[in-house]
């Protein structure tokens, strides 16, 4: 976890998992908090950065995998589930609900899990419940309701989530993150 500037009540938080996807955003006057790669970084340092400070609003920004064909650019998610979590057999075991899908407004569905989609076949799966996947998305918006902030999560379309999406994804890591820091840009105060 690497938190870059100071969080204040008046100012939106980004909240990237790799330095490289914040590559951009330093001259942009916001707070960056860097909190590697997967749901349990993703939670731990968000929670950990919200304890200290409120911001007015946490912004997810990052990369995201296509879960349908047709699907590139940014994108603001309005609905995250988790797609590596089985809910029904946990229900059936104590009674209780956990990690229900979280509503965040209009916008595409996100599908995060700690796994990297490389796979047609879990591509395929996952397009039934989402249209986006990334690894860190539904623990940063978890950790910011919990906290009470107003969250939005904003993915890139990095790759295919086929068999050729990691080299896709090294591939644009580069221009995926200028146009983040772009959108940031646009529609964020600073």
């Amino acid at each position: 976890m690497e938190l870059f500037g100071e969080i204040k009540p008046d100012r939106a938080l980004l909240v990237v998992a790799l330095r490289e996807e914040g590559e951009h955003l330093h001259d942009l006057g916001l707070p960056i908090l860097v909190t590697g790669a997967g749901k349990v970084r993703a939670a731990a340092a968000t929670a950990r950065a919200l304890a200290d400070q409120e911001p007015a609003e946490v912004i997810n920004l990052g990369t995201a995998g296509a879960l349908k064909d047709g699907l590139e650019g940014i994108h603001v998610v309005g609905r995250v589930v988790q797609h590596d979590f089985d809910g029904e057999a946990i229900f059936e075991l104590t009674g209780e609900h956990f990690g229900a899908p979280l509503e965040l407004g209009a916008g595409p569905g996100l599908a995060t899990g700690d796994r990297f989609v490389a796979n047609p076949e879990l591509r395929d799966r996952l397009a039934k419940l989402a249209d986006l996947a990334d690894m860190e998305g539904y623990a940063v918006a978890a950790a910011a309701q919990s906290a009470g902030v107003p969250v939005r999560l904003v993915k890139i379309v990095s790759d295919d989530g086929t068999e050729h999406a990691a080299r896709s994804w090294s591939d644009s890591m580069a221009a995926c993150a200028e146009a983040l820091a772009a959108w940031v840009g646009r529609e964020v105060p600073s």
